[in-house]
């Protein structure tokens, strides 16, 4: 491919916009680390790969494993790359969405024979397109089981969104077009505790940390409800200008507050997210059993 003014390159142009990829049900895929995820993990929704004759032998793998499922890969010159996205460092891929929804997560939290609980990331009206895909890059690393993109919160399909997440959008559903109330409802009816962050919280996070998993692990200011880092967990965050406002904290069992030692005024949404979840990733996960030198000692 050579003519960065062809119809096609025009068409997945297109899709950086929210009206092209709710019309064609596709979203674009920019850079090696998502193009890469979404060949592996996704193949079947993949539509086109378009790589320039460096980046194909710079990614030998994306373009193996692309072709290898049978995939479309059209080998096209920078400026037509250029032209489809100023983002796409030389690979991009146009992707079909997928929709998840609260009943699928739900479904998904019930599986018994689970290996450790449940884990859920609640986004309340977040806007910025970076800091949502951030957190969903960070609950994929933390071991979440899902993220709900609550409210009025960004389309997960914007192609910040997508680039932010490096690839994590393919490792974990994403349900959007929720209400909060709807999502932390079902949540609850699912069996997890409600979290909320906010640096008005009754609670400190190091001190859930410090006693979860033992008999110690108490019940929240204003709230009858077990609060105990490891049970299972959906953590509430909520916009990157205001927080969460009285309303929405309401709908938590208890608020947390994530310490603060230093003299920062406070924690972007993103950073404080991601320290709420390893937190509790960091409390399901398995005792470790002593080495036999350890217990020999």
């Amino acid at each position: 491919m050579t003519n960065p003014r062809s119809d096609r390159v025009k068409a997945v142009r297109a899709l950086a916009g929210r009206p092209a990829r709710s019309r064609h049900g596709q979203l674009l895929v920019e850079g090696p680390q998502g193009v890469r995820e979404a060949v592996r993990l996704a193949p079947d929704r993949v539509r086109d790969v378009y790589v320039t004759p460096t980046a194909g032998e710079r990614y030998p793998e994306i373009v193996g494993d692309a072709r290898a499922a049978g995939l479309h890969v059209h080998v096209a010159t920078a400026e037509v790359l250029t032209a489809m996205s100023a983002d796409a460092q030389g690979v991009l891929a146009v992707v079909r969405t997928q929709e998840r929804t609260l009943s699928d997560v739900v479904s998904m939290l019930a599986t018994p024979g689970r290996e450790r609980p449940a884990l859920v990331a609640v986004l309340a009206t977040v806007r910025d397109p970076g800091n949502a895909g951030t957190v969903i890059r960070a609950a994929d690393a933390a071991g979440a089981d899902a993220v709900v993109l609550a409210g009025e919160s960004v389309d997960v399909h914007n192609p910040k969104v997508v680039r932010s997440t490096a690839g994590s959008l393919f490792h974990v559903p994403v349900v959007t077009g929720v209400s909060l109330a709807d999502a932390l409802a079902a949540l609850r009816g699912a069996g997890l505790t409600v979290l909320a962050a906010d640096g008005a919280g009754d609670l400190d996070l190091d001190d859930l940390l410090d006693v979860a998993g033992t008999s110690d692990a108490g019940t929240g200011a204003g709230t009858t409800r077990r609060v105990d880092l490891a049970a299972p967990t959906a953590w509430v965050f909520g916009n990157e200008a205001w927080g969460l406002p009285a309303e929405d904290r309401a709908l938590a069992d208890a608020v947390v507050r994530v310490p603060i030692r230093g003299r920062a005024e406070s924690l972007n949404l993103a950073t404080a997210a991601t320290v709420c979840l390893y937190a509790s990733s960091r409390a399901h996960r398995p005792a470790r059993r002593p080495a036999a030198s350890d217990e020999h000692a």
